[in-house]
């Protein structure tokens, strides 16, 4: 089994001193190997006319999860990009809840990881409101 390599504490330094104008939108929840939980703090920006959460908001939801999980697994590489992403919109997402992101890695290789990515609104986890796959390219 491999190892984690940045925890908890570690992941959240990274996303605060990498990229301070998203890190306070995100708080991550657990850290374990191939496995990442996190929450977006939803806030009026974040919705969209008929006060549901965005689509553009669950989907960076879902790129920066499975962002974390890789760098969770491969160390603090801030140059890891995305290269496809695949998201199902399932359920309209209540406005006035945080939205929780369970992650896990499915292929962690050298050069791409592949990952698996639901989205809940807390409170409502036994029903998904979004689904996403995201393949990144590790530098």
């Amino acid at each position: 089994m491999q190892e984690v390599k940045l925890g908890l504490e570690a992941l959240k330094a990274f996303l605060d001193a990498e990229f301070p104008q998203v890190a306070e939108e995100f708080e991550i929840l657990s850290v374990a190997p191939m496995r990442l939980r996190v929450a977006l703090r939803v806030s009026e920006r974040h919705l969209r006319p008929g006060g549901t959460v965005s689509g553009p908001t669950m989907f960076a939801l879902a790129d920066v999860g499975v962002y974390l999980a890789v760098l969770a697994m491969v160390g603090p590489k801030a140059l890891a990009v995305t290269t496809s992403c695949s998201i199902d919109f399932m359920r309209k997402p209540p406005a006035d809840k945080d939205l929780l992101a369970d992650v896990e890695v499915l292929k962690l290789g050298r050069v791409l990881a592949v990952g698996d990515v639901r989205i809940f609104a807390r409170g409502a986890e036994e029903r998904p409101v979004a689904r996403a796959s995201l393949t990144y390219s590790i530098p």
